[in-house]
């Protein structure tokens, strides 16, 4: 009765009154500080500077230890009875770490523990959980730094600067250009054309349910994005890291948590792959998988969680990233110095354990003496040895699963006649998984070599006839079934603009004059279609809102005195 006493004015403001305390009290317009981020300096390790003398420190410690690391599961440390190490691949004597892999037990364990955490981490306002993100990519930058790089070096087997890449600067940008690409997305709201009637707002949810994050041992930074960003978001995740480089990510795990990250939002569980595969998809909590590793693993789970659709209460979202076939296409017009140093780099750099790594080269006839002869002359100056000795270019493969297969393709070359070794094919396991530089010509431009991933320091070349531009390009852009990367090398301005919009469906991340690695966070969001992946641009805006389920909430203000339209009344 007596809010039929107010006037219509004082009516207006106590419904104003309602809608601010709503949209505050359910942070449905969160408010964030704004900010602004760049990219982490990649520092230069020179002689006698500061950060050299902290990673030589750094890479004492972890020499003269083998750090043990437990299972980690609501923030308690666990072990197994399932002991595992991991290995120094330059010198796979050497023990770099002892961990435990999760049982099936522990894993739905640390899936049921999660979901007791959800939805108490989900109602967190994004600012709180973006300050968290920016103190974990502070972290990076300075207390961690020394100890992520030294933990790739040894671990992983990546010089200093392919380690000061990865797990410093590429880390602290994921850390921080997510919490940005976050505090970006909250602008959005959608339109309230009368909101003295009706206020229309918008706000970004975790999924119901857990993800599963499964991540590689090439770049330490994919590990710790792929188990944080969706947690940024407000999920929980069950965090499987590679058995290869688990010394990083367990030093990323420290890291977060010593950020503000609560326990149980992120599940460290290392575990034999086909048990976590065949664990998780059995929930029926997966909310989702987000994935970096092989095709066939990929597919495989997405098989599992397909044939168990009707047991989720959500349709899991699965996002993954499987690596490529990456190709450099130079044009006659090319400028062989480019070509020659850009191929080196994308080819060769970590071993070529990139999934952006040039494998395949399209060269022209006139260009080819040129360009073999710059290759060959820049690879016979690689050295390949220890990450610790500064003058090594690259180091060891992985493990000797890689090695064999890597090897594999050097010997198919060697023996089959439309193949011919321009350079390289020496490898050696005695000490560690040594394999030199490898330069393949091929005359079969569908020969398995220049058409499979191979993972490693192999490039192969096809020459074509310089009147042969764009059949040649239909052919590249047949030959393989991924869609990673590409570059395309030329100064032919008709040639750039043609090739380009002809291979616009080849590569996720293309470039023209530049080698087809080295994508930034923030400057070129990285992934690809076709068998690379669903193409969900990590170091961009968009992978965001894959682990995010928005609502919008319609607030009315006039009360309905209506339940009929008025073209009914006669």
């Amino acid at each position: 009765m007596l809010s039929r006493l107010k006037t219509p004015q004082s009516l207006l403001t106590s419904r104003f009154h309602f809608k601010r305390h709503l949209a505050t009290s359910l942070n449905l317009t969160p408010k964030i500080d704004d900010f602004s981020v760049k990219n982490e300096p990649v520092l230069s390790y020179l002689n006698g500077s500061e950060e050299r003398k902290q990673l030589e420190n750094a890479l004492k410690h972890y020499t003269n230890t083998c750090t043990e690391i437990p299972l980690i599961i609501d923030g308690n440390e666990l072990k197994s009875d399932n002991v595992r190490y991991q290995f120094a691949p330059f010198d796979h004597s050497k023990k770099v770490a002892k961990y435990y892999w999760a049982s099936n037990e522990q894993i739905n364990d640390a899936i049921n523990k999660s979901l007791m955490r959800r939805a108490q981490w989900e109602r967190i306002p994004l600012s709180e959980k973006i300050k968290i993100f920016l103190k974990a990519g502070d972290l990076v930058s300075g207390k961690y730094r020394s100890h992520l790089n030294a933990a790739t070096m040894l671990g992983q087997a990546k010089t200093v600067i392919q380690a000061e890449i990865d797990s410093a600067a590429e880390l602290a940008d994921f850390f921080r250009f997510n919490a940005f690409f976050a505090k970006e997305l909250c602008k959005y709201q959608p339109i309230s054309e009368n909101k003295s009637e009706v206020l229309n707002m918008f706000r970004y949810r975790g999924i119901e349910g857990f993800i599963a994050s499964i991540s590689p041992f090439n770049f330490t930074a994919i590990g710790g994005n792929l188990a944080s960003a969706p947690a940024l978001m407000g999920n929980v995740v069950l965090w499987k890291p590679s058995d290869t480089a688990l010394l990083s990510n367990y030093l990323i795990y420290k890291l977060l948590v010593e950020a503000g990250m609560p326990p149980g939002v992120i599940n460290f569980v290392p575990s034999d792959g086909p048990t976590f595969g065949d664990t998780v998809t059995s929930s029926s909590h997966l909310a989702g998988i987000n994935f970096t590793g092989s095709v066939a693993t990929f597919k495989h789970l997405w098989k599992q969680t397909s044939a168990k659709l009707d047991t989720y209460r959500n349709y899991p979202r699965l996002v993954g990233e499987c690596g490529g076939k990456n190709y450099h296409f130079v044009h006659p017009s090319a400028d062989v110095e480019t070509v020659v140093n850009a191929t080196i780099r994308s080819a060769f750099e970590f071993g070529g354990q990139k999934c952006s790594a040039c494998s395949r080269l399209y060269v022209p006839r006139s260009l080819w003496p040129k360009i073999k002869e710059g290759l060959v002359s820049v690879a016979q100056k690689i050295k390949v040895g220890s990450p610790l000795e500064y003058d090594t270019y690259f180091s060891a493969v992985i493990d000797e699963k890689a090695f064999k297969r890597i090897t594999s393709y050097i010997e198919h070359a060697k023996n089959t006649s439309s193949l011919s070794l321009v350079f390289g094919g020496k490898y050696d396991s005695s000490l560690g998984y040594y394999i030199h530089p490898t330069i393949v010509e091929t005359k079969d431009p569908k020969d398995r070599i220049i058409q499979e991933e191979i993972f490693g320091p192999v490039l192969t070349a096809f020459v074509y006839d310089d009147s042969k531009v764009y059949e040649t390009i239909k052919l590249l852009d047949e030959t393989s079934g991924y869609a990673l990367t590409g570059a395309i090398f030329g100064s032919d301005e008709e040639f750039l603009t043609k090739a380009t919009e002809l291979l616009k469906m080849s590569a996720g991340n293309f470039y023209v004059n530049d080698k087809s690695t080295g994508s930034v966070v923030g400057q070129q969001p990285f992934g690809g279609g076709r068998l690379s992946g669903t193409n969900d641009k990590a170091g961009g805006p968009h992978y965001l809102l894959r682990w995010t389920s928005p609502q919008n909430v319609k607030q009315s203000f006039i009360p309905q005195k209506q339940w009929s339209y008025p073209y009914m009344s006669s």
